[in-house]
């Protein structure tokens, strides 16, 4: 055995050159997990290579709560739509601004690389239902990737979506309900054969039973503009009871709250429905609108009335989200 004999300015050399390994102190261990390269306020476009393809997701940072773990809202565009375009309309970076929160505006798929997007939310919809594209392992991805470079509280990640968006919405609270804590769905309803989510969550789903697109009652819809493609659809009412039994919430819901409008010579109503007795924190709740088409509440969105129907700002669903989500978490 050889020993090596070090005078003591040689080893006080190598420690002021960070040469001499040491065990970190606890305050250094923490003070390195939490260093990280942190996106500035603003939108950023990021991709990620999944599923052997490149994806693609928009992210709105606030300047609000930035020295603490901030919620993270995943919010999906609707059937030939994508994220810029659902980031004009949908109202949610104001509300992010406001309360400090992170909102993602993921890309879906289509033959095309930014125009004519679809999301696989199982029965629904067009290329990437057709191609069986992985947008669960997606939406996931995209969280991991957001993790590396913000600071998030994993504990509060909800997801809504517009349309197709909503039942992308759906799908992945279903499937990964271990990362999601709520969801809220606009104007698509559940539409996934095998329904086993791993634990409850709460769900707000906002829907108009006039809807000219996606039928409240279900069948098979009119075709997307410009195609012979149609969708069908899933009775709105049939998710939400699967997810009512889900969370042991009572049979029956109440009527929490009631609001009408006119829209010219159209009378709308919108009536705010919850089934108690949810178990493990949870909620299951629905805006029933009537006299509405199937845009986004609270905004005339950019499709034509003659296509997607009579808008509304009786509900402005950016802040129905937030308001239904704000105080719920995972266990």
């Amino acid at each position: 055995m050889s020993v090596v004999r070090m005078s003591r300015l040689a080893v006080s050399s190598m420690i002021a050159a960070g040469s001499l390994l040491t065990a970190p102190s606890p305050r250094t261990a923490v003070a390195a997990q939490t260093q990280k390269a942190q996106l500035a306020a603003g939108d950023h476009t990021l991709t990620l290579q999944h599923g052997g393809r490149q994806r693609s997701y928009i992210v709105h940072v606030p300047k609000a709560g930035s020295d603490r773990a901030r919620p993270v809202i995943l919010a999906f565009h609707g059937g030939g739509g994508e994220a810029d375009g659902f980031k004009a309309y949908a109202g949610l970076d104001a509300v992010a601004d406001r309360e400090g929160v992170i909102v993602v505006y993921p890309n879906g798929n289509g033959i095309l690389p930014r125009r004519l997007l679809t999301w696989n939310a199982g029965e629904c919809c067009g290329y990437a239902m057709n191609q069986r594209i992985d947008d669960v392992g997606f939406a996931a991805a995209v969280l991991d990737d957001l993790a590396r470079q913000a600071t998030v509280d994993v504990r509060r990640v909800y997801a809504t979506g517009h349309s197709n968006g909503g039942m992308m919405a759906y799908r992945l609270g279903a499937e990964r309900a271990d990362r999601i804590a709520a969801i809220v769905p606009v104007a698509g309803a559940l539409s996934i054969e095998q329904f086993a989510p791993s634990r409850r969550i709460a769900v707000l789903h906002i829907h108009s039973v006039d809807d000219p697109r996606a039928l409240y009652e279900g069948g098979l819809g009119p075709p997307f503009p410009g195609t012979d493609a149609r969708a069908s659809h899933r009775p709105v009412m049939a998710g939400m009871e699967k997810w009512r039994r889900h969370n042991g919430c009572s049979a029956s819901s109440r009527v929490i709250e009631t609001r009408k409008a006119t829209s010219g010579s159209t009378a709308q109503t919108a009536t705010l429905l919850e089934w108690d007795g949810c178990g493990g924190g949870t909620r299951v709740a629905h805006w029933k609108l009537t006299g509405v088409g199937h845009g986004w509440p609270g905004t005339r969105g950019l499709a034509r009335e003659e296509i997607i129907g009579t808008p509304t700002t009786m509900v402005n669903a950016a802040e129905e989200v937030w308001r239904f989500v704000a105080q719920l978490r995972l266990p």
